[in-house]
């Protein structure tokens, strides 16, 4: 579902927004800690090659970077993607602490279960943009009432 907010958002909206809330910065902000919280903690965590930190902010007045292209994020997913199983069988779940000093009290499967509610968050947020739109990602899973 979050790849296809990344692939199927057209250009002009893959640009617009207020900075620093533009549609390619919510995406890369999503893939970033998306990324970040499969570490066991700050300390164990590799950035992907092509970070560009400030770019991870959304809040306060970060300064104005060069947009990710759309292909970029896309590897970006690819790449979280294609670590997440071995990264997920590594995670100490049991641990009291969830390795981040911004989230204190929370153990590491309360962390988990926070970053996917995080990310859920943003596939949301950049989903509605693109109803906006009329243009639907799949929904998946199924659909009875």
């Amino acid at each position: 579902m979050f790849r296809q907010t990344v692939d199927r958002c057209p250009d002009d909206l893959w640009l617009a927004g207020k900075h620093p809330r533009a549609y390619w910065r919510i995406a890369f902000h999503a893939s970033y800690y998306a990324h970040m919280y499969l570490s066991q903690d700050l300390e164990s965590f590799k950035p992907w090659g092509k970070t560009r930190v400030d770019c991870r902010i959304l809040w306060d007045q970060p300064k104005v970077e060069e947009p990710y292209s759309k292909a970029e994020i896309l590897e970006y997913i690819d790449f979280i993607a294609q670590i997440a199983p071995e990264r997920m069988q590594a995670l100490d779940l049991t641990a009291p602490y969830c390795g981040f000093p911004w989230y204190q009290d929370l153990s590491k499967i309360e962390h988990l279960f926070l970053a996917l509610r995080h990310l859920q968050g943003h596939v949301g947020q950049l989903s509605e943009l693109l109803m906006a739109r009329d243009i639907e990602i799949d929904w998946i899973g199924p659909m009875t009432i």
